[in-house]
């Protein structure tokens, strides 16, 4: 079946199965690579998008779900000139990442909590952020840059 949608905005088509995963659409077809394939259970987060202003883990939606839709991938949150976007240069100021497998869901799913709560509590980052698992930082580097990107001191937050 064909599926078409716009992608970081720009319309974008392709040939799928009913059974293709949006992350594999992505992936595979958009050749979009910065969507990780992570644990297929949906539970490391790695493959997080955003569905129509939703944080959506793409393993778990299949691209025929978002035919019509309006995805945004982490290829699309640059700045219009490039730049990389007050999350993503905070992810790399206060060193958010190590081997940078999870970053892109990190930086997706701390674009949707900015978005809903522009101003979170260090809790209601940790909270939020639950559902995206990393194997090296210890969370700490993450939860300051999304406190940074939010405007917020992040000079109180200590390591847990």
């Amino acid at each position: 079946m064909k599926v078409t949608m716009t992608v970081n905005g720009k319309s974008r088509s392709g040939e799928v199965e009913g059974r293709t995963l949006l992350v594999n659409f992505l992936r595979e077809t958009l050749n979009l690579t910065g969507t990780h394939v992570g644990c297929d259970t949906s539970q490391c987060g790695a493959c997080v998008v955003h569905v129509n202003g939703q944080a959506v883990k793409s393993c778990t939606m299949l691209a025929a779900e978002a035919d019509g839709a309006d995805v945004k991938t982490v290829e699309g949150m640059a700045n219009a000139d490039g730049s990389l976007s007050a999350i993503q240069q905070a992810f790399q100021d206060h060193h958010g990442l190590q081997c940078g497998f999870c970053t892109p869901g990190m930086v997706m799913s701390a674009a949707a909590l900015l978005k809903e709560n522009p101003k979170p509590t260090e809790a209601e980052v940790r909270h939020y952020l639950e559902g995206n698992i990393c194997r090296c930082t210890g969370y700490h580097n993450i939860v300051k840059a999304v406190m940074a990107a939010s405007g917020q001191d992040v000079s109180n937050i200590a390591a847990e």
